[in-house]
């Protein structure tokens, strides 16, 4: 039996689990890969976190949960960075993917890739997406072959004098015409816990 993943926006009292995914995900990439992706909060941690409360605030992000434990997250969002990307890009409708992490618990069952084809699915419903569009850690090379694996293209690496000042500048993008619709169609939407996530949930296409 295929095992459904439950999905559902991200509320306010997520953000300590949120945190607390990023952290443990930056220590598995300190002692196992070779990057200083989230070596430290970018730019800073005040800026860093109110980030991300602004992006659950704005109801872009996701929470994960399989067979009953929280598994990761994801936040999409319609516009990119027009710092990163160029001004026809961005008039080309695509759907931005940021904070994909997935608990290392997880590993093997190929839910990351999933994910990413859930977002593209989300973008065709939601703003008629082209693409799903990603900025990688510019110094996490395996990053980069994992989604050219996955049928993502890379585009560019935006150069900056110090690589701190926009870490993640390697641009890939994933025609969504080519997402594999079995594994998008595994996450199940499901209830959020507060009034004001619902009432967000209630904006958002509930079939896919």
């Amino acid at each position: 039996m295929t095992v459904r993943y439950e999905i559902r926006l991200a509320e306010a009292a997520d953000l300590l689990d949120i945190h607390g995914l990023i952290g443990e995900a930056a220590g598995w990439l300190q002692g196992t890969k070779n990057t200083n992706q989230w070596a430290r909060p970018w730019p800073n941690r005040q800026a860093r976190d109110v980030r991300l409360r602004e992006a659950v605030e704005a109801g872009l992000t996701w929470m994960l949960r399989i067979e009953g434990r929280l598994a990761g997250t994801v936040t999409i969002r319609e516009q990119g960075n027009s710092e990163l990307w160029e001004v026809a890009e961005l008039l080309d409708p695509a759907v931005y993917v940021s904070r994909l992490i997935i608990r290392r618990w997880c590993a093997g069952r190929k839910i990351g890739a999933a994910l990413l084809d859930w977002a593209g699915l989300q973008g065709i419903h939601r703003w008629q997406a082209n693409w799903i569009r990603v900025d990688v850690w510019t110094t996490n090379l395996e990053l980069h072959d994992y989604y050219q694996n996955h049928g993502f293209t890379y585009l560019r690496t935006r150069p900056y004098d110090d690589p701190w000042e926009y870490p993640s500048a390697a641009l890939f993008q994933k025609p969504t015409a080519a997402i594999d619709m079995t594994a998008a169609m595994r996450f199940e939407k499901v209830p959020c816990n507060s009034d004001e996530a619902r009432e967000m949930l209630s904006a958002v296409p509930t079939t896919l």
